[in-house]
């Protein structure tokens, strides 16, 4: 992206990297596999997660966002992750918002 982003669009490009660090490269199926998703998860979301290292939980992760069962995440699939890590972020920050006032 060009230089002088805006943060949402700095925030949403590492976003999108971060994926494509850890998924597959096979032309048009890029996905991560288990073992790149349970890296991925322990390297980058060991904060925002619990269990990050426990190998059984992560399988368990996958297998709720895997919507199409292929037992590998998609971008779509990741993003769904995404998603409901910042919507719990959102319900904790409100929670803060308000305690302030």
């Amino acid at each position: 992206m060009a230089s002088g982003c805006s943060e949402l669009e700095s925030a949403i490009e590492v976003l999108v990297r971060n994926f494509y660090i850890y998924a597959e490269r096979k032309g048009k199926d890029d996905k991560m596999n288990k073992k790149e998703f349970r890296k991925m998860v322990s390297r980058e979301l060991q904060h925002v997660l619990t269990n990050t290292q426990n190998k059984e939980a992560a399988d368990k992760l996958i297998d709720s966002l895997d919507a199409d069962g292929d037992k590998k995440i998609s971008f779509d699939e990741y993003w769904t992750l995404i998603g409901e890590i910042a919507r719990k972020l959102s319900v904790q920050m409100a929670m803060q918002c308000q305690e302030r006032h």
